[in-house]
């Protein structure tokens, strides 16, 4: 009897035929009525597959008796109540490594971006603008100051790529990360207070929600950017967009938000911003590359009890 397993939201083609073809899989994302649905199915479940589409909260998961393990799809899994799900003995997973590069990439262009009007330019040009006179003088990146929050996996590939631009790189984490060639900031105010670039690359969740606080923004100053491709609950979005609009930061771009997909309104009018709607990850090679891990993990959960990429 093939093991069954719950699909919260839709994943790719390749990731939802190998699931029918290895599992019974039951569709929460179109049951009708989701209360009669777990009621009558949730005790059948033996795993979630999950994205961050849908919470996979304490609720969901009383509802599973049977379910061990929760395999997700991406990095972050702040959605998921991973302390939960351990007090029920269930294993999360997710899949972080393979997405490294693709966001690290997209932090520096939009890091670029911000700094040198890319976006801004294009705009300028389509509207007819450069008709009427040059564009305003944007900032250089190269040589500059970049502060990093949080030098995990992400972090560490975003400092590499940055070593390219000969930037003086420092970061802030809870700890200092042993044997690492940059300076660690312990007051996150500091790094801003210090840096040009402020990145993003720190884990989302309760414990990093509102991290980068209004004093934090405040000390990036006038001549400093902030970047985040990290959660968009790790940045105090009123207070940043506050200091966008008094032009008491020079800019922003962010591949987050805090309630995806609406963003803000102010942001929207900005000139000072670059926004793109979550995309860190989004390449067909990457999304692929997190698809194969999700069915990794299942089937060396259910072939050995134990899961390769556990959090």
């Amino acid at each position: 009897m093939k093991p069954v397993v719950l699909q919260t939201s839709p994943m790719l083609p390749m990731v939802e035929s190998a699931l029918l073809e290895r599992y019974e899989v039951l569709r929460l994302d179109r049951a009708p009525d989701r209360e009669a649905f777990l009621a009558a199915s949730g005790p059948r479940v033996d795993a979630v597959a999950s994205s961050a589409r849908v919470a996979v909260d304490a609720a969901l998961l009383d509802a599973l008796p049977r379910a061990r393990i929760v395999a997700h799809f991406g990095v972050g899994y702040d959605n998921v109540d991973a302390a939960h799900a351990r007090a029920r003995g269930m294993v999360v997973t997710n899949t972080p490594d393979v997405l490294t590069d693709c966001v690290a990439d997209l932090a520096i262009a939009l890091m670029v971006d911000v700094a040198r009007g890319v976006t801004a330019g294009d705009r300028y040009v389509r509207a007819g603008r450069w008709l009427k006179g040059a564009m305003p003088l944007a900032s250089k990146v190269s040589g500059k100051r970049l502060g990093i929050v949080g030098l995990g996996r992400i972090g560490r590939a975003v400092a590499r790529r940055a070593e390219a631009f000969d930037m003086e790189i420092r970061y802030h984490n809870r700890r200092q990360v042993p044997d690492s060639p940059y300076a660690w900031e312990k007051s996150l105010a500091d790094l801003a207070r210090w840096c040009d670039f402020l990145v993003v690359a720190t884990s989302g969740g309760a414990e990093s929600r509102g991290l980068v606080s209004a004093a934090v923004i405040e000390a990036l100053g006038p001549r400093g950017f902030l970047v985040n491709i990290a959660r968009g609950s790790v940045v105090d979005e009123p207070a940043l967009v506050a200091a966008l609009v008094d032009r008491r930061i020079a800019g922003a771009a962010l591949d987050v938000f805090a309630d995806e997909p609406r963003v803000p309104e102010a942001l929207l009018a900005l000139d000072n911003v670059v926004l793109t709607p979550h995309i860190a990850s989004a390449t067909t090679d990457t999304r692929a590359a997190m698809g194969q891990l999700v069915l990794d993990n299942l089937a060396a959960f259910f072939e050995t009890g134990r899961a390769l990429t556990p959090v």
